[in-house]
């Protein structure tokens, strides 16, 4: 019998949740268009509420701020925009400020022209640069509208988490809109709206085992928003329009609220990270862990060993069973260095290696990696003393 496969690429995605899966089944199942006055109808509205109120819980909003969406990349495509209202009158955000680790969806810019995007560096642990912001945002022009400020909470390749109180402060001294993507610090760390910590966040049910192909923006109040990118309908108090996804919604909520109590469990999860860093610097004793001074995620461990290219290394993984990244599912295929090391002005010509764990992983699924990486390390050396 063929060895069970090890996944160890949570961050791509997760495992899709056995109560998301039901929910999304029994979403299937019912025949009613969520806007539909008749009793069909509501039983359908009934679940999108419901998993509204539980994907809202998750970081401390409200239910009627929560807009679903198809995903996280349509979430940040609506939210970078210059054009908003504030209640009915227009409201110009001229101009977009965005890290230079951050996730594809945000350095593209959204709706912003190239000329009205100015990226902000990171130093050498991933955190963003406090000093090249403020400077940044006091040089912005008021006169010609609000300045916007897009940065990712916890970074996808590294897990760096971002000091989203400090940004906050120099954001709302400088009169301007904070987008958090929140999308890996969802149910790994504890987010709260309301304490601050920006004032929209950007969310995807696939990244926290919910179903594919459904995210949603969270503010903290829908008294400012942006217009929106898909128009038409009414649908989601009109700043989304086409009829929801019913299945993909339900399942959301589902895993929202299972995100939510696995909060407790974060400490087991560090500990298994931990006791990965420890066999990496193990076996190769010259190993780089990126971020490893600074605050990360408890799921996420980014290393390189030098001679060691990591797409080779991801591939020998992967006829051994065992599903890993070599930086990000988004940057997958391509030639090239992570944009993320580049940013933190870090030289691996070879690439890092994510392995990124979650509810499932085990203390043998770790095993099997480290008996994998001992094998990885144990043919470079022999290849550097035959050098």
């Amino acid at each position: 019998m063929a060895e069970r496969r090890v996944y160890l690429d949570y961050n791509a995605t997760a495992p899709l949740l056995p109560e998301a899966r039901q929910a999304a089944l029994a979403a299937l199942d019912l025949v009613g268009n969520p806007s539909s006055v008749h009793a069909e109808g509501r039983a359908a509205r009934r679940i999108i509420e419901t998993a509204r109120a539980d994907v809202a819980a998750l970081v401390g909003g409200s239910p009627e701020n929560v807009v679903f969406t198809s995903g996280a990349t349509e979430a940040s495509t609506t939210l970078l925009t210059p054009d908003w209202r504030l209640g009915r009158a227009p409201l110009r955000l001229s101009h977009l400020y965005v890290c230079t680790a951050d996730h594809p969806c945000l350095l593209s810019g959204g709706r912003f022209p190239a000329e009205r995007i100015t990226p902000i560096g990171v130093d050498s642990n991933g955190l963003l640069r406090l000093d090249e912001l403020k400077a940044a945002l006091q040089a912005h022009d008021a006169a010609e509208g609000l300045p916007l400020v897009a940065v990712h909470l916890a970074n996808n390749e590294s897990g760096v988490i971002q000091p989203a109180g400090e940004i906050a402060e120099v954001v709302k001294a400088a009169g301007g809109v904070l987008v958090l993507d929140a999308v890996q610090a969802a149910g790994r760390i504890s987010l709260d709206l309301t304490d601050g910590c920006g004032d929209f966040l950007i969310l995807s049910a696939h990244k926290i085992g919910g179903p594919k192909g459904v995210g949603a923006f969270v503010g903290r109040s829908n008294l400012m928003m942006p217009n929106p990118l898909v128009a038409g309908g009414g649908q989601e108090k009109g700043f989304r329009a086409g009829t929801e996804n019913l299945p993909g919604i339900a399942g959301f909520g589902a895993a929202a609220k299972r995100a939510r109590s696995a909060l407790d469990h974060v400490g087991s999860l560090r500990s298994l990270r931990d006791r990965i860093v420890g066999s990496v610097l193990r076996l190769a004793p010259d190993a780089e862990i990126f971020g490893r001074s600074v605050d990360r995620i408890a799921n996420t461990v980014f290393f390189a060993v030098p001679g060691v290219k990591a797409e080779t290394a991801q591939i020998a993984f992967d006829l051994a069973g065992i599903s890993l990244s070599a930086g990000s599912a988004c940057s997958s295929g391509k030639v090239g260095p992570s944009h993320v090391l580049k940013a933190m002005g870090v030289t691996q010509p070879e690439g890092g290696l994510r392995v990124s764990i979650g509810e499932g992983t085990s203390e043998e699924d770790i095993a099997r990696f480290e008996a994998v990486l001992e094998q990885i390390v144990s043919r470079r050396n022999k290849t550097q003393q035959a050098a």
